[in-house]
């Protein structure tokens, strides 16, 4: 696996670590519980990580020198592209011919080392999109930056190379054939999933508000109050200022409520514009809503199931989700989900059973869809339940025994349009 510009070893919700993070640790460990080993490719980021760390048993994470340790931001990373390809191939140039059966390349700049590599081995490339510039750029927030040309021209590149696309939904897959003419025979679709012994709705034989209740007094929450959640690294696309926004339309709608809300936005600074917490706080206090939102740093994720079997909702408000592995999370905990209708997470979201999803990105719209979490406790009850069931079908190891199918395929009958031009391993 290659995973260019951010470590499987880094906390999710701060820097560029996030779902994908997540996505390759918890895939990577199930591959492995199926036999199949893994090798995770990152750049080093501290001259102090060793050139490899066990992650589980049977995956290893590489730390790759490509350029300066620290002071690097992902739009810098494209120049040491060339510097990451060549320690790939020197560290599989120090093994036996044909160690490695395949590649699984994570977000663009990653598919740039893949295809390269792929080819180099005779092997199949398998990529995961994770976003997509065409996508984002079709759904910007106010004050965000553009992706790049450069990027699409890097993503139409690994579509065109890559044996098989991982969308993970149909609709993904969907936005791949039309943005970027990925053919049928390289897509498949695999849903994401979620780490069900950690993300729980309680301990067995505990009431849901008996734990929710002792999750906030661990947390310092009032254990009566209205909990909405955001979760998740502070940026424009993720959104935290339309729920900020919203609740103070809500209050001043229902000043009578602000006794009782409490909005915890649990995440670290990431991306550009609205990206720096000072600048959500600032917002906060404009907004005459300081005294009720909390800022919070980003935690594992036992401590980030606390934070949600301890709110009412989380709240996503995202301009732009390839699947939202935080809803799948959330609802794992028996906490329904508020969120945007857009890429996945009208797949992971089941609206009006398991939360409610929002078409645009209005305050008021949003104070309107969040109000009955206020004042109405039963709802949050009711499809918190729902939620958890739901959850319950994304289980990892069957998203890994689906990945496992599509690198089969990919072994047997590789799809690539360079995949004839490829030579065979020694």
């Amino acid at each position: 696996m290659l995973s260019v510009h951010t470590s499987p070893l880094h906390q999710p919700g701060t820097g560029d670590a996030g779902g994908m993070n997540v996505y390759i640790v918890e895939l990577a460990k199930r591959l492995a519980a199926l036999d199949i080993e893994v090798e995770v490719f990152t750049r080093a980021t501290s001259s102090d990580l060793p050139p490899s760390v066990e992650l589980a048993p049977g995956v290893l994470v590489r730390h790759v020198t490509a350029g300066p340790y620290e002071g690097l931001v992902k739009e810098d990373l494209p120049a040491q592209l060339c510097a990451f390809t060549h320690g790939v191939l020197r560290t599989e140039a120090g093994h036996r011919p044909g160690h490695y059966d395949l590649v699984h390349s994570h977000y663009w700049l990653s598919g740039q080392v893949g295809w390269l590599a792929a080819e180099r081995w005779g092997v199949p490339l398998v990529h995961t999109m994770h976003t997509m510039a065409k996508v984002k750029n079709a759904a910007l927030a106010e004050g965000d930056t553009p992706e790049p040309p450069a990027r699409v021209i890097g993503e139409t590149q690994v579509v065109e190379a890559a044996d098989r696309l991982i969308a993970n939904t149909a609709d993904e897959a969907g936005e791949l054939a039309g943005h970027y003419g990925a053919r049928p025979d390289q897509l498949a679709v695999v849903h994401p999933g979620v780490n069900l012994d950690v993300f729980r709705p309680h301990a067995p034989g505990t009431a849901h508000r008996a734990a929710q209740r002792a999750a906030r007094a661990r947390l310092g929450l009032p254990a009566e109050a209205a909990v909405l959640l955001f979760a998740g690294r502070i940026q424009p696309l993720k959104a935290p200022d339309v729920l900020l926004k919203a609740v103070a339309v809500l209050l001043a709608r229902r000043p009578e409520l602000r006794e009782r809300l409490v909005v915890p936005v649990v995440g670290g600074p990431s991306g550009s514009g609205l990206a720096e917490p000072k600048s959500l706080q600032k917002l906060a206090a404009q907004l005459g809503i300081g005294d009720v939102v909390r800022f919070h740093p980003p935690v594992g994720q036992p401590a980030l199931a606390e934070w949600y079997r301890a709110a009412t909702a989380l709240v996503m408000p995202s301009y732009s989700e390839s699947f939202g592995l935080v809803a799948l999370e959330a609802q794992a905990c028996g906490t329904p989900v508020v969120a945007a209708a857009v890429g996945g997470l009208p797949v992971a979201v089941r609206d009006g059973e398991t939360g409610r999803l929002v078409r645009g990105h209005d305050p008021a719209d949003w104070a309107r869809a969040l109000e009955p979490y206020v004042t109405e406790p039963e709802l949050a009850a009711r499809q918190g339940a729902a939620a958890a069931a739901h959850a319950a079908g994304f289980g990892w190891g069957a998203a890994a025994a689906a990945t496992a199918e599509v690198y089969s395929g990919a072994l047997v009958r590789p799809a690539g349009r360079l995949a004839l031009t490829r030579r065979k391993p020694a």
